[in-house]
């Protein structure tokens, strides 16, 4: 028997970005890909990201968390299920502000209302080597990136960024013109992403607000991504169509980015939801090695 079975769990999102916060510290227990697979698959547990709370890894942080997409693949960062974890830690530790650790590193995270919270997702990545691209670029603000026929391509020449991910970023006049579940995983894909990358489609609705729709690696479609509205804010600054206090707005709801000038570091704003808690049963691994 899987050693998650009969562990509790919260089922929360960020904007509709579906998320479960599992709190493994103080247990010798780590997930595996084929666990994380059949969470997903459970009965209204279907979710983008599996959070998992370890036990810290640097002194000053709370916790260290391990990211899941749905399909057992491992994310760097997750803005909105890094508000979730938040929620989480702050209801046992009566606190307005931590830090956790991820794989792109410490996150600070804010406390703004009874259900809103802010997280330092740190400075973009912007050299082509650290998002990463499988070729030099100068610039990242734009790269050789396209899709359909050469002489009439369907999109072409995005913005890359990492924000503990990788992200591309087509700046688009409508994101609603483009057939996105289609052209996200060919473009997630393309052999430039070493690491394959979140595409986005953004559109600039004033110098203060973006719209954005985003096909999340390893996920698909999302109502909401977190680093995907970080990165698709500096790459708007970096091209000059927005300031850099922006909102972004994504089919779930708003999300406040400001990409800070003093420390180049970007800062999230947004809500978070508990949908329900409840514990795993030991059905969702049945037939998964023990």
């Amino acid at each position: 028997m899987s050693a998650l079975a009969h562990l509790p769990f919260a089922k929360m999102n960020g904007l509709g970005n579906e998320i479960i916060v599992l709190d493994l510290r103080g247990k010798n227990i780590q997930v595996s890909a084929a666990e994380a697979r059949a969470i997903a698959a459970g009965k209204d547990l279907a979710y983008d990201q599996l959070m998992v709370l370890e036990d810290p890894h640097s002194p000053g942080t709370l916790s260290y968390v391990k990211i899941f997409n749905n399909d057992g693949t491992q994310s760097g960062a997750c803005g909105n299920g890094t508000r979730c974890v938040a929620w989480h830690l702050m209801r046992e530790n009566e606190t307005q502000s931590l830090v956790v650790e991820t794989r792109a590193g410490l996150l600070t995270c804010q406390r703004k209302g009874e259900w809103s919270f802010s997280v330092d997702m740190g400075p973009p990545k912007l050299r082509w080597a650290d998002i990463p691209l499988r070729d030099a670029y100068a610039d990242t603000r734009q790269i050789n990136l396209s899709i359909g026929p050469a002489d009439h391509p369907i999109l072409q020449g995005p913005s890359a960024v990492n924000m503990g991910n990788p992200h591309a970023i087509f700046f688009v006049a409508d994101v609603e013109a483009y057939d996105l579940p289609h052209l996200g995983p060919v473009l997630e894909h393309d052999p430039i992403f070493p690491e394959k990358a979140n595409i986005s489609l953004a559109q600039i609705l004033s110098r203060d607000h973006i719209r954005l729709r985003v096909w999340e690696r390893g996920v698909g479609i999302t109502q909401a991504c977190g680093s995907a509205a970080c990165a698709a804010a500096v790459a708007a600054a970096r091209k000059n169509l927005t300031d850099r206090l922006v909102r972004v707005s994504l089919p779930g709801g708003d999300l406040l980015i400001d990409w800070r000038v003093s420390d180049d570091h970007v800062i999230m704003t947004g809500p978070v939801e508990l949908e329900f808690e409840g514990h795993f049963s030991p059905e969702l691994f049945a037939g998964l090695p023990a």
